[in-house]
């Protein structure tokens, strides 16, 4: 290991330990997937998530961080990320963004990904997939060589072109020995600018996409954040490895 600056480059050995603790995450999403239904809350999900985790020999990386009280963060239509889990039963016609951490041997993983609820309306469909897309189109940039603002502008043309909007006030993370590493990645930016990227830079990517206006507020519980004008909010996550050809997710999950 050592840094740049600030990113940590990671060796081999570490990225393998990287790969084990984001296989556990993708593992959560591919169990939460097969019970998303109306009628099932947050807290059941919450259950299922922890119970595999722990079944896995690792800890939530979120439960009990600054005082976070879950191993999930269900956010349902308007609210944005960060979610607590509660007894509300999800709807049809709800989207629902659902991310996770895990612990595993000292090393971190994480992702989100949101999830339709039965049948949803066309606009919501669209929003999950410009989302989807967008995390894609910044994976694409996350090769060596480039500049960090490239995955930040890529991710901002291509939620502005679907007709949505990028959320300025929380943005992605490099991940490694600890949930929040340097560099903040940004969801929009110019590109061409900021640190060079290397091989070995591990990147949580992040975006999180608004139906109306980028702004957003935090609720009294202190966590929720939620769309400033009540419209819908989407939000997909990978974390993966900076290598010389293309990035290598490491959260790989099917959809």
């Amino acid at each position: 290991m050592h840094t740049n600056g600030v990113i940590t480059l990671r060796s081999h050995r570490e990225i393998e330990q990287l790969r084990k603790s984001n296989a556990i995450v993708a593992e959560v999403f591919e169990e939460l997937k097969k019970v998303i239904a109306p009628g099932i809350t947050p807290q059941e999900l919450d259950r299922i998530a922890e119970t595999l985790i722990l079944a896995k020999g690792a800890t939530p990386a979120f439960k009990g961080y600054r005082g976070f009280p879950a191993t999930l963060c269900v956010s349902i239509n308007e609210e944005v990320v960060h979610g607590i889990p509660g007894s509300r039963k999800l709807r049809e016609g709800d989207i629902v963004s659902l991310d996770v951490g895990v612990t595993l041997n000292g090393y971190f993983g994480d992702a989100a990904i949101t999830l339709p609820v039965g049948e949803v309306d066309q606009r919501a469909r669209e929003l999950l997939e410009v989302t989807e897309k967008a995390l894609y189109v910044g994976i694409e940039k996350a090769r060596a060589g480039n500049r960090l603002y490239d995955i930040s502008h890529a991710i901002q043309a291509c939620v502005e072109s679907g007709g949505f909007s990028v959320v300025r006030d929380f943005v992605g993370h490099g991940i490694g020995k600890d949930l929040h590493e340097e560099p903040q990645i940004p969801n929009f930016g110019p590109p061409h600018q900021g640190p060079r990227l290397e091989s070995g830079m591990i990147f949580a990517l992040e975006p999180m996409v608004n139906e109306g206006t980028y702004e957003v507020r935090v609720l009294s519980d202190g966590w929720t954040v939620v769309t400033a004008d009540g419209k819908r909010s989407a939000h997909f996550e990978h974390s993966i490895a900076i290598t010389d050809g293309k990035a290598e997710i490491l959260s790989q999950f099917s959809i």
